[in-house]
């Protein structure tokens, strides 16, 4: 029986986070994708505290879904290194790294977070 979309992603989701821990040192930089935004997340799993979040209401640019993902990534990183984190690990939430999720990820790297 072929499974439905959110069904399959759900399933990658639960093996990467099989992988992925987030630490105080190294937090994971969670990232949910929405049909009108994007939101991001630096989550402490031994804890259970997130550290810092970001999302598209946060940002004051305008273009198109992708730059407006690179924003947020730019925005968490601000905040992450105001919070003392330097380096996380990425968590794609099974999601394929393209598009949003990519510039997500690059705007993270050019905010200055290490990945």
């Amino acid at each position: 029986m072929k499974l439905t979309t959110k069904e399959h992603r759900s399933q990658i989701h639960k093996r990467i986070r099989k992988k992925i821990q987030g630490t105080a040192a190294r937090p994971r930089l969670s990232v949910f994708r929405s049909n009108v935004g994007i939101y991001c997340q630096l989550i402490d799993d031994v804890a259970g505290h997130t550290l810092a979040s970001a999302c598209h209401k946060d940002v004051e640019t305008t273009g198109n879904k992708s730059d407006i993902s690179k924003a947020v990534g730019k925005a968490l990183a601000t905040k992450g290194l105001a919070a003392g984190v330097s380096a996380v690990v990425f968590d794609r939430s099974g999601y394929l790294y393209h598009g949003r999720i990519k510039s997500v990820a690059d705007g993270a790297r050019e905010g200055g977070l290490q990945f």
